[in-house]
């Protein structure tokens, strides 16, 4: 495995009114490929503003992000947005669906945007709604979806384009203890399977053990990182 993910003292700054407020304080943290890392901390303590960084959603104050060979602090909107499509699928805690969209409108609508003929994103659309047990829902709405439904639609979303690195911000926040289970087990074998990197936000300590590694964030700083 190699460097995916280079972060060099990576700071973000609020302002409200004339008080600062240090979301990150410099993060220096390096990701590798393949890899699964479990961001853990409580609410405030930096994870979703860290995983956002990350991701090209918000800029930092100061420092770099490296991913491969691209420095994503450097790119436009226009850039991020062309980058997110080819290499970053996400997963969220609100599922993030389109309601008047199928399930598998919903799977394939990421691909319409890399240019993907509608036959062959249909196709890529079914066999990632079936991997993730969803065959017989295709033609289902989100409100005729349970939650833990909704999330594997979510999942075959994120992963139908087999990106380099997928995110998933409190995937499990909103489901109960099995289905909990279910979903990390799906979202690790999945990204194993492809060789993706996944990066998991999370304040659930159950879901630590999933992850090679697991950083634990306090206050905007990196507290420990621990392996498994």
């Amino acid at each position: 495995m190699s460097d995916l993910i280079i972060l060099k003292d990576l700071t973000k700054i609020y302002k409200m009114g004339e008080e600062k407020i240090y979301a990150l304080k410099d993060i220096n943290l390096t990701i590798e490929s393949e890899e699964f890392v479990c961001l853990l901390g409580t609410s405030g303590s930096g994870k979703s503003t860290l995983l956002n960084m990350m991701a090209g959603l918000e800029k930092p104050t100061k420092g770099e992000i490296t991913i491969g060979k691209y420095h994503i602090e450097k790119m436009n909107e226009k850039q991020l947005a062309k980058f997110r499509q080819l290499n970053i699928g996400f997963v969220f805690q609100s599922y993030n669906l389109i309601p008047t969209l199928s399930a598998l409108e919903n799977v394939s609508l990421g691909l319409a945007f890399r240019g993907i003929p509608k036959k062959l994103r249909e196709k890529m659309a079914k066999e990632m709604l079936k991997a993730v047990g969803l065959s017989n829902r295709l033609n289902h709405k989100p409100t005729e979806l349970s939650g833990g439904q909704q999330q594997r639609v979510s999942i075959a979303r994120a992963f139908v384009g087999k990106p380099k690195i997928v995110f998933a911000d409190e995937p499990t926040g909103n489901l109960d203890s099995k289905t909990t289970i279910e979903v990390m087990d799906l979202i690790t074998n999945m990204a194993k399977e492809n060789k993706q990197t996944l990066i998991v936000v999370t304040h659930d300590v159950e879901i630590a053990p999933y992850g090679h590694r697991v950083i634990y964030l306090r206050d905007g700083e990196i507290e420990k990182i621990m392996e498994n």
